[in-house]
């Protein structure tokens, strides 16, 4: 009996290659489309799946492979007498080899200038159906799915059995594929006509092992597009802690529009700065903690050129992370073998709506936390009102703050954090901590302001950064004890003002 292989693929990488080595094995090939002209022109024979089918490709090629020839001889067991009589009844013969892969809709999808009708004709019909049909068959049937299996299975054929372990594998790996695409169109679908589905699919390819997680004895992955969003350009594998340092330093930057530093240890701020350029800007938010900056993340909304590049060099940074440098610039700063410089490529936040954190069976699902400060809907409740100079910092120190874990204080003068208070179970402790924070790297806080995350529960935060000459304050307001509150920055002349946004990071 002759022996049959199917081929299918929208990405024709390593295909003619394969396609000869399975030639040379003994096999026939069916192939369609653009496959089939691809083999043709490399001077490898086949039959079109036309003329094996005994019916034409119809609707634009919206069907071609969707055949009783084609799927019995996939889908029949090799094994069961009826089976074996019904194929040879309907002049079904055995196609022991599947090699498809899908139309490209998880990349059109994502491009902005395709259309929705062209979105829509991108979902394959008959791949996906090939490939489940034949990873279904698995006991009889080799399904490939992706290039980079080519050589292992041409080694395997060669050895003269394919073991049904391995058949297996590769029947998994394909109910993996679909698995992916599937969800991707259903994403699609739920975004572009407004469908909230009772359950949630999660289907994300995993691009590389990290070395560890965040302690060497877990295990760690990166899954998904993260490597859409920023370009490795030098420097040792990424840690687990490093992307998540680098995307909370990310997320806060993407708050300032002016040249602005950001540095990053352990998922919280210890400096930020805006200045009249990037150099102002990271002496800035060096000067903010200096100690704790050592093997920080520092992330840029500028290009680094040589000068800011000569400015960052000899502090130890694991990470800096930049929207461009320039030669000169990588130059130096690729002599330190151990830093990590990625380029950041786009927007982390623009098109993000969702966030999830695991819990046991499943998911918290919340919207991200997009909030921004309306000035026209702040309300001053303290007899003293701020000035324009007070306003820009407590503005700073709102967007400083949204990104500080719970609970969170920071002080900041000049468009500087000058002192930050994180992570705290009381909020006077985090007071505290900020002024501490302040003073042992030198910095004079009376006359700064100061941002709360959520409200102050008692008017004792208040008194207690009066006590450090803090004469501007902004919180979100709703405590029990608000007149109580308020009643504390009259009495130490601090103005106050009620942003009515709690941005509580845990």
């Amino acid at each position: 009996m002759k022996k049959l292989a199917l081929i299918s693929v929208s990405d024709k990488t390593g295909i003619v290659e394969f396609a000869g080595s399975l030639i040379s094995a003994g096999y026939e090939i069916i192939a369609t489309g653009k496959t089939l002209s691809l083999l043709r022109k490399s001077g490898i024979e086949c039959i079109s799946v036309e003329e094996y089918a005994s019916f034409p490709e119809v609707f634009g090629g919206r069907v071609k492979t969707l055949q009783p020839r084609i799927f019995g001889g996939i889908l029949f067991r090799r094994d069961e007498a009826s089976d074996q009589q019904q194929a040879k009844e309907n002049g079904i013969s055995p196609i022991d080899i599947v090699c498809v892969n899908l139309y490209p809709f998880p990349e059109v999808v994502n491009n902005p200038e395709a259309s929705q009708m062209e979105k829509i004709e991108n979902i394959d019909i008959g791949g996906p159906s090939l490939i489940r049909a034949a990873a279904k068959n698995y006991r009889y049937v080799s399904i490939l799915t992706d290039p980079g299996q080519y050589e292992n299975f041409i080694q395997q054929l060669k050895q003269g059995t394919i073991e049904i372990e391995y058949q297996a594998k590769l029947a998994a790996a394909a109910f993996n594929h679909t698995a992916y695409y599937d969800s991707v169109i259903s994403g699609f679908f739920n975004q572009e006509f407004q469908y909230k589905p009772e359950r949630e699919t999660f289907s994300l390819k995993r691009v590389s092992d990290l070395r560890y997680g965040e302690n060497p004895h877990q295990n760690a992955s990166v899954l998904g597009d993260f490597f859409n969003y920023f370009e490795i350009l030098h420097g040792k594998e990424l840690s687990y802690n490093n992307i998540v340092d680098l995307v909370a330093a990310s997320n806060l930057l993407e708050e300032f529009s002016e040249p602005s530093c950001m540095i990053i240890k352990h998922n919280n701020p210890c400096g930020a700065a805006s200045g009249i350029d990037l150099i102002e800007a990271y002496k800035k938010a060096l000067a903010c903690d200096p100690v704790s900056a050592f093997g920080g993340i520092a992330v840029f909304n500028g290009n680094v050129d040589l000068k800011l590049a000569e400015s960052v060099h000899d502090l130890f940074l694991e990470v800096i992370v930049a929207p461009s440098y320039n030669k000169e610039a990588l130059d130096l700063l690729m002599k330190k073998k151990q830093r990590r410089l990625l380029k950041k490529l786009k927007s982390i936040n623009k098109n993000r709506t969702d966030e999830y954190r695991s819990v046991p069976g499943g998911f918290l699902k919340q919207n991200s936390d997009n909030s921004k400060l309306d000035r026209g809907t702040l309300e001053v409740v303290t007899v003293k009102t701020p000035d324009e100079k007070q306003l820009n910092d407590l503005e700073f120190a709102w967007k400083v703050c949204k990104h500080v874990r719970s609970n969170a204080i920071v002080y900041v003068k000049d468009k500087m954090a000058i002192g930050i208070g994180a992570g705290q179970m009381s909020r006077i402790d985090s007071v505290r901590i900020a002024a501490m924070k302040a003073r042992n790297n030198g910095h004079e806080i009376s006359g700064s302001v100061a941002a709360s995350d959520a409200f102050f529960p008692f008017p004792d935060g208040i008194e207690e950064m009066a006590s450090f000459g803090i004469n501007a304050v902004i919180q979100p307001g709703g405590s029990v004890r608000d007149n109580e509150v308020i009643e504390a920055a009259d009495k130490n002349s601090i103005c106050m003002i009620f942003s009515g946004i709690r941005n509580f990071k845990h």
